[in-house]
């Protein structure tokens, strides 16, 4: 019987507004430990470090911790899938390279232990606000970024976590299921499953909201919004039947 996959997202480690990010890292490490021999493949889905810029010959200090675990695991023969998201957008060939892990800057639709995955951070679907759609275009302009890696880090890091601690809370907003501001992701998969009728998807995977929601479409599938690691230390995990969205115990020891 194959083991099962595990999915999860939002971890920003390495955040400002964190009480102790190191005892975080820790509890991420330790929940990653529980579960290195009953995983056949993780995906990591977007945010799971909460700024990340690769200069050509240096990269940020931290995350010591879980770049050891996470190559330990890719040792061992799991696979590991990293999708970028909106705050570890620049990841570019030093992570891959050094950790083993596959990178995917977008979405992506794989078939997992006999079903249709729809995987993605979020960050590019649905109705996006003008201001947000601006700033992701110029985060990802190549030049944009030349001229960012030319700014001494003194300067560019307090800048990125004075904007992720500003724009945090705009992902925090409870679902709506109908009328005119209803849950854009409910909205992208059922616009995704009319349009694809005859390949549909039977489970849609996101992050970027930091809300749960496992929610039964109209026609066909389930949408599972993994919530985050700030507020729920929450995760999915798929055995080829069941699809569960679960959360760690909040008393879970670090054992680091």
């Amino acid at each position: 019987m194959a083991k099962p996959v595990y999915f999860i997202s939002d971890l920003h480690l390495g955040a400002t507004y964190l009480d102790s990010p190191l005892d975080y890292e820790k509890r991420v490490v330790n929940w990653l430990r529980s579960i290195e021999n009953d995983v056949s493949e993780l995906y990591l889905l977007g945010d799971i470090l909460d700024y990340w810029y690769e200069y050509h010959d240096v990269v940020p200090r931290g995350f010591v911790r879980f770049f050891g675990q996470i190559a330990s695991m890719a040792d061992r023969g799991v696979k590991i899938t990293w999708f970028i998201g909106n705050h570890d957008i620049w990841i570019f060939d030093y992570l891959p390279r050094e950790l083993g892990v596959e990178v995917v800057d977008g979405s992506r639709v794989v078939e997992i232990l006999g079903s249709r995955f729809f995987l993605a951070h979020g960050d590019a679907l649905g109705k996006l606000p003008l201001g947000f759609r601006m700033m992701r275009s110029i985060f990802r302009n190549k030049f944009c970024q030349f001229l960012f890696s030319a700014v001494h880090p003194r300067w560019t890091v307090p800048f990125a976590h004075r904007w992720s601690s500003h724009s945090r809370n705009y992902t925090a907003e409870k679902p709506v299921f109908a009328g005119p501001d209803k849950e854009p992701f409910v909205a992208f998969a059922e616009d995704y499953q009319r349009r694809h009728a005859s390949q549909p998807v039977d489970y849609f995977v996101l992050g970027h909201r930091h809300i749960m929601l496992d929610y039964k479409l109209d026609a066909h599938g389930r949408l599972i919004v993994l919530g985050d690691w700030i507020h729920h230390f929450s995760y999915g995990k798929w055995d080829g039947k069941n699809f569960v969205l679960a959360q760690i115990s909040d008393k879970m020891n670090v054992k680091i």
